[in-house]
């Protein structure tokens, strides 16, 4: 069973109480994702491996701690993760970004592949997957089961607002990815939209209908 780690840090549950209200324009929604994504990784990142070095003070010589060897890639999933990307990247300013696109038939919910643009070094790599949204898992499902072909060092999975569905169904297809949250809501309604959720993420990050 993969680990799933819901944050109830405030700053996170504050700043995603204004990401929900429907009167947050573009902008400032915009601007919370990379806030929250920035959090939220800043504990997603916390096994990194660490080496000691010495480096020179003012005063003396230290010994202090490098992170040991290990390259991080991030994978936004089109188009909604691309809002979660300078956010992360903010803290690992060295990570590789690729790219996989997928969008929902709006008749069957079931995830259409059509983009995917990886690291050539991502066998040694550790990949955070981002999407703001997991709804039904379909997309996060079939996202890493495509980066598992490339044979990365590990996969971890990141969203801000999950439903409960969408958490059984990632968990029992991956039960080796780590799984990390923001919130998790209460339900799916009928046309596979998060309740209460904030509406379409990828619309109120880039602004269309």
């Amino acid at each position: 069973m993969s680990k799933v780690m819901i944050f109830d840090h405030p700053l996170i549950q504050h700043k995603l109480s204004i990401l929900r209200d429907e009167r947050t324009g573009t902008k400032q929604f915009r601007e919370l994702v990379n806030e929250i994504a920035m959090l939220m990784c800043y504990e997603a990142t916390r096994d990194l491996p660490l080496k000691d070095v010495e480096v020179k003070t003012p005063m003396e010589t230290a010994t202090v701690k490098n992170i040991s060897g290990r390259k991080l890639a991030f994978v936004p999933i089109l188009r909604a993760g691309l809002g979660m990307v300078d956010g992360v990247l903010s803290l690992v300013p060295t990570a590789k970004v690729g790219h996989i696109g997928m969008y929902r038939d709006p008749e069957t919910h079931e995830p259409v592949d059509y983009y995917c643009k990886l690291p050539s070094d991502l066998p040694e790599r550790d990949v955070i997957v981002l999407d703001p949204m997991l709804a039904t898992g379909g997309s996060a499902i079939d996202a890493v089961t495509s980066i598992k072909k490339h044979h990365p060092h590990s996969i971890k999975f990141m969203c801000i607002i999950a439903a409960p569905e969408g958490i059984d169904a990632f968990t029992k297809a991956h039960p080796d990815v780590e799984l990390y949250c923001a919130a998790k809501d209460r339900e799916l309604n009928d046309h596979a939209y998060i309740l209460p959720g904030l509406g379409d993420a990828g619309d109120r990050i880039f602004g269309t209908k």
